[in-house]
């Protein structure tokens, strides 16, 4: 067995031990929750949530400190990387996305939070890819808290009026099945349910063929435009499905069949801002049409995506596509914000970029990086509610006695986060004004974020 998957063999099974066999939630009662309206409307706030699914590592964002790493990891970062990690002048690393994060910082585009930490999982000694993934997309490090970050935001503005069964598509996932989006404490009605949706926009319940000459009569078919009306057989269909469908995701998901097909058609034909040109990708065309429908379509609240067509991120060994991966995802993010503000929505759109964790800055054995508990949080967007803030936060190398141990920590003197506050600032954007009381007390990110 390699070392990539005994690694992942292991903290599959650390996962294993730590999660609760069986989840026991403190039910949240929507009735505490305070939510200012004027605050809500104002912001207009509409996410894209990019999750970095295997936690990417920090160095990309963060070589303040790679002297001392070289002089202390286990293997030569200049000899592996043939000498290809240069800092930029904010320290980020060029050859990984850095130019680009260095014309986006100069352009006030891009805030970066050097010091995402969690003592608290250093505290327990968790580092496992599950129960991270979990906390931080429910915003909590007690996960008898059962509840996603999407889920809860939805039925607070259901509950507030905000929302109702009329609204177009509030919450979509580009990902699948997300934990963002679980909700077991409370039943979220279908409407509020994020709709899923391929990265090219490809409609599962499209029936391609719906409308061909086969299924019309003689007499139909000699009249004018019949071919862009809905065939009685189309309608038949559906309610023959429904009648078979079971209750749940996919009877719900198949009601909205003709509505996802007039959008998915809108959205693929909604041409581009003079200009803009996305990279030729898979994950490029996903972030496109996310832009898209955020631009055309204000209902829309919030797009969760992860970053397949660019790879994973747990990179335990042969980091060396780690740079190439980084450079794509930066080459999209700079043409989807300067596509943003050629739709003069930079004020109310924000995209968000955070995974698992980050990574030990030791450079192993096997040319990679074992988990790390402190990550770059990058912000784009949202200048309706967001400062400009640029690079926050410093580190220090820290080294635990044990070879193949070097972690970034925060700097003594420097502004540092638990991730749950990244939960607690989306609450807050969305016009929750007492966060903590659904993050167990964590508030929102400071260093002058939000004012």
């Amino acid at each position: 067995m390699n070392r990539r998957k005994f690694i992942k063999t292991i903290s599959c099974v650390t996962a294993s031990l730590l999660l609760p066999s069986s989840a026991i939630s403190a039910p949240i009662d929507f009735s505490k929750i305070g939510f200012d309206s004027a605050s809500y409307s104002q912001n207009n706030a509409q996410t894209i949530m990019i999750f970095l699914y295997g936690g990417p590592s920090e160095l990309a964002g963060n070589l303040t400190n790679l002297d001392e790493i070289k002089l202390e990891s286990q293997s030569d970062y200049n000899v592996y990387f043939n000498n290809g990690i240069t800092p930029t002048q904010n320290n980020f690393w060029q050859e990984a996305g850095g130019s680009i994060m260095e014309e986006m910082l100069a352009s006030g585009d891009m805030n970066i939070f050097r010091t995402c930490y969690s003592q608290l999982r250093d505290d327990e000694g968790n580092r496992s890819h599950g129960r991270c993934v979990s906390q931080n997309q429910r915003g909590v490090n007690n996960l008898n808290d059962t509840n996603g970050i999407f889920s809860i935001i939805a039925n607070t503005l259901f509950q507030n009026g905000v929302i109702d069964e009329n609204t177009k598509l509030p919450f979509i996932s580009m990902e699948g099945d997300s934990i963002f989006y679980t909700a077991s404490d409370f039943t979220l009605d279908s409407f509020l349910k994020p709709t899923s949706f391929s990265y090219d926009l490809d409609n599962p319940f499209n029936r391609r063929d719906a409308n061909s000459w086969i299924y019309y009569t003689g007499s139909e078919r000699e009249v004018d435009g019949y071919s862009d009306k809905r065939s009685a057989f189309d309608i038949t269909m559906d309610s023959l499905a429904q009648l078979t469908n079971p209750e749940g995701k996919i009877k719900e998901n198949f009601s909205k069949r003709v509505e996802l097909d007039a959008f998915i058609g809108d959205m693929n034909t909604a041409a581009l801002p003079n200009g803009i040109e996305y990279p030729n990708d898979n994950f490029s065309k996903k972030l496109s049409n996310a832009v898209k429908i955020l631009t055309n379509n204000p209902d829309t609240k919030i797009i969760s995506l992860g970053t397949s067509g660019l790879g994973g991120w747990d990179d335990h060994s042969e980091a060396t596509s780690y740079r190439s991966r980084m450079e794509r995802l930066f080459e999209s993010l700079k043409v989807s914000v300067a596509h943003i503000k050629a739709e003069n929505k930079d004020g109310n759109i924000n995209i968000m970029v955070f995974g698992d964790f980050g990574r030990n800055v030791n450079l192993n054995g096997s040319f990679g990086w074992d988990h790390g508990n402190l990550q770059n949080f990058y912000l784009f967007g949202g200048k309706n509610y967001f400062n400009n803030v640029g690079v926050v936060g410093e580190t220090t190398l820290s080294k635990v006695g044990e070879i193949n141990r070097l972690y970034l920590k925060p700097a003594s003197d420097s502004y540092w986060f638990e991730p749950y506050s990244i939960a607690a600032t989306l609450y807050k954007i969305y016009g929750i004004t007492n966060p903590e009381y659904l993050t167990d007390g964590f508030s929102p990110i400071g260093g002058g974020l939000l004012s």
